[in-house]
Formats: C-alpha cells, structure tokens, sequence
C-alpha cells in the first residue's frame, strides 16, 4: 500500500506539481478573461437538395449569427469559422417553413450562440424542368441617314435553359446584352452573351452567341437610287 503511495503521489512529484500549477494558472486566465459578443453574415448551407427539385426564391440565403465567449476567443474569430445549414432532405414542391436554432449552426469549441436572424424563414421548392428558347438579340446604334436594320440574325438562334418550373414555363426568350452597331453600312457581325433576367434560371451551356446586323436604305432612299 505504500508503495502504491508513493508510486502515485511522490514519484516525480515536481512535475506533477508543476502540471497542476499550469492548469489552474490556465483556468483563472480562461475563467477571468473578458466577455465579448461578435455578429457576422454568413451564408445558409442547403445540404441534402434533392436532385429533381429546385429552389423557387432567392431570400434568406444569409443569416446574422451573434456569438459570445471570452474576447481572446472572439478576436480571433473568423468569418469562415461559423457556419449555418440546413437539411433538405425531406422536401417536396410548394412552401416549407425552416428553423434556425443552435443546432443549425457551427461555431468554435468555447463559444456559444446567442442571437440567430433570421430565427425562422420559409422556402419554395418546385420541380427542376429544362427548355429551350429563343435568342433576340438587343441592337442598338446611331446609323447613316437613309440607313436602318432590315435583319438580325442570331446564331446559335436557341438556347437551352433550366430552373424551376414555373418560372422556366414564363420566359418567353432569352436576350442579348446590347450590340452597339453604329455606323454599320451593310452587315456586320458582333459576338455578345445571352442571359436570361431571372437569377433562378440558368443557361445550361453558356455560349458566345454571334450576332449579325444587315442594313438597307430606307424606301425613300430606294426610291431615289
């Protein structure tokens, strides 16, 4: 039995002492050290989207997390150290409320969350369908008197794109960022992108699209040639 003792209390009991003595030398500054709050957007992580659906809003895809714990904790925070998810696992088409507690969130070990906005928020779900419509292109410019546009030509003509249903089954086409075609005698040609206004819809394969522009004068000018 004293043996024993001796083995676990006095064999290199400075060490020991010392361990301790750091310990709770690490624990008083921990314990003592001051209570800061920080708040910082972060985006909402949708996990588990199921691939056939689509998401059918663009809000609430960031969300303001308030954290507390002791300052030097606090100051070295990072954007990039909490985070905010969601499961989408179990979603179907039409409206579904979420939560946004403390269990949504990840922050570092030795801080805790104290604030979440939104706390709830609501999504639209709908199925993820694909179309293809129609380039028109936008041409603008000043031409030479007795001068207008008699055709503009767009190639590819279609483009493919996909989102959800309902506000794929809206677009009527696609159009072209502005061609500016001032000057143009004959024909000219100008490489431009084509966009759908939506930011749910998405073009499946981007491509440049080339536009051509082909003038001719006006009746009256004929009239005089």
């Amino acid at each position: 039995m004293a043996s024993l003792f001796k083995r676990t209390f006095v064999q290199n009991f400075g060490l020991k002492l010392i361990s301790l003595l750091l310990a709770v030398g690490l624990w008083l500054v921990v314990a003592r050290s001051p209570v800061a709050e920080v708040a910082m957007k972060v985006p909402i992580e949708f996990k588990n989207v199921p691939e056939n659906l689509e998401i059918d809003s663009a809000s609430f895809t960031e969300a303001q997390i308030r954290v507390r714990g002791p300052e030097r904790l606090v100051n070295r925070l990072r954007s990039t150290d909490v985070g905010a998810h969601v499961d989408l696992a179990t979603v179907v088409p039409g409206t579904r409320t979420f939560d946004l507690t403390s269990r949504n969130v990840r922050v570092p070990q030795g801080l805790e969350v104290v604030q979440i906005v939104p706390g709830q928020f609501q999504l639209s779900f709908d199925d993820r369908v694909a179309r293809t419509i129609d380039v028109r292109p936008r041409v603008t410019g000043n031409f030479a008197q007795g001068m207008r546009i008699a055709q503009v030509i767009a190639d590819p003509p279609s483009i493919m794109v996909t989102g959800p249903r309902r506000r794929v089954e809206k677009v009527e086409a696609a159009t072209t960022d502005p061609v500016d075609a001032s000057g143009t005698m004959d024909r000219a040609t100008f490489v431009t992108q084509a966009y759908v206004p939506d930011p749910l819809i998405q073009v499946v394969h981007p491509t440049p699209i080339r536009v051509t522009v082909i003038m001719e004068r006006s009746g009256e000018e004929k009239k005089a040639h």
